[in-house]
């Protein structure tokens, strides 16, 4: 598992966070992301409660560029936001003294900031099972809506908390369409790379992401899903 662990301090450090991701800051240790003007997620992460601090762990991979936009956003307000070197342990077994349960899901274990690696618990089997999208694999950063990938369902977006980047977009989508794509888990038989597209008469229903045994998470379009799909020479059936 590849985290970044970063710090905000600063009296102003609940309000400045509450004004720009999607989940309510003041119950924390919650999960959220960072989106676009347009409602498009950039980054998701944990936002864990340490002291007078808070703690947000994020995918290494986005850690740098997440750390640019706070920065952009923080004006006046008064936060420092740091990089550390805090590692983190995640497990499904006995909770360590000291974890928080992933807010994400239950199946998803505990996590232990300043722990060292896993307890070997499958957690691609686990996300499969669960639907639970993984960033940079089914969560593309300036490509993802995040009700398409189940934020609201894995507690992952307040629509009470008031305005956030990318609020009207997200608000919109829940409240006045009917999604028409998103993540769902299928059944494989066969093997195919994760990104390989899914066809059925010869129309694009979706894209096939992680694979766990004879199942994997997929993106689909709801109106083209039926008898007859296919990944590459892997076929694909609902649920």
């Amino acid at each position: 598992m590849t985290r970044r662990i970063i710090r905000i301090t600063g009296e102003d450090r609940i309000d400045f966070l509450q004004g720009l991701v999607t989940n309510d800051v003041t119950k924390i240790p919650v999960w959220a992301a960072i989106l676009t003007p347009q409602g498009k997620y950039l980054a998701d992460f944990l936002i864990i409660p340490d002291g007078d601090a808070l703690l947000i762990d994020v995918h290494a991979d986005l850690a740098d560029n997440l750390i640019r936009r706070l920065s952009m956003y923080k004006l006046r307000s008064k936060v420092q936001i740091e990089p550390t070197d805090m590692t983190v342990a995640r497990g499904t077994g006995p909770t360590p003294e000291g974890a928080i349960t992933d807010p994400r899901h239950d199946a998803l274990g505990w996590r232990l900031y300043g722990g060292q690696g896993d307890d070997g618990t499958d957690f691609d089997a686990i996300r499969v099972q669960h639907t639970i999208p993984e960033t940079l694999v089914e969560l593309i950063p300036s490509d993802t809506y995040i009700l398409e990938a189940g934020f609201d369902r894995l507690h992952g977006v307040d629509f009470r908390k008031g305005c956030y980047v990318g609020q009207e977009v997200t608000a919109r989508m829940k409240h006045k369409t009917e999604l028409r794509k998103g993540l769902r888990t299928v059944r494989v038989d066969g093997h195919a790379p994760t990104g390989t597209p899914i066809t059925r008469d010869g129309k694009e229903v979706g894209t096939l992401f992680t694979q766990s045994g004879d199942h994997a998470i997929a993106y689909l379009r709801f109106d083209r899903v039926g008898e007859g799909m296919m990944a590459g020479e892997a076929r694909v059936f609902e649920g």
